[in-house]
């Protein structure tokens, strides 16, 4: 799943170039299909990957503050990044399968296990 915490970003084609208005279903955000086939290359590759979890995509560019951090975790987000949205509803509307494969690459502000 995904939250999309973002503004501002261009999150439809409609309107566009007589590109007619799309409601998308985007009830399951990621491609079922596509998460298979991608955790399918993983296990083949030796590489653990992890299924589930909710993502919150913040605006960026600058990292989130510990009060920010301590809502996204209450609203449900498992992790945290400024990157999937609006890209994942774009490419429902035009019809792609997406997922997300995420790196977590640094703990976010107030949850480092090391003081």
């Amino acid at each position: 799943q995904i939250i999309d915490y973002t503004w501002g970003r261009a999150g439809t084609y409609s309107g566009e170039q007589d590109a007619p208005v799309r409601h998308i279903d985007f009830a399951e955000p990621y491609s079922a299909a596509l998460r298979a086939r991608l955790f399918a290359a993983a296990r083949a590759a030796g590489v653990d990957l992890r299924a589930g979890g909710c993502y919150g995509c913040t605006q960026g560019p600058r990292l989130e503050t510990a009060a920010e951090i301590a809502r996204l975790r209450r609203d449900g987000c498992a992790m945290v990044g400024m990157t999937g949205m609006p890209e994942a509803a774009l490419a429902r509307e035009l019809g792609l399968d997406y997922a997300c494969v995420a790196v977590l690459a640094n703990w976010a502000a107030g949850c480092d296990p090391e003081p």
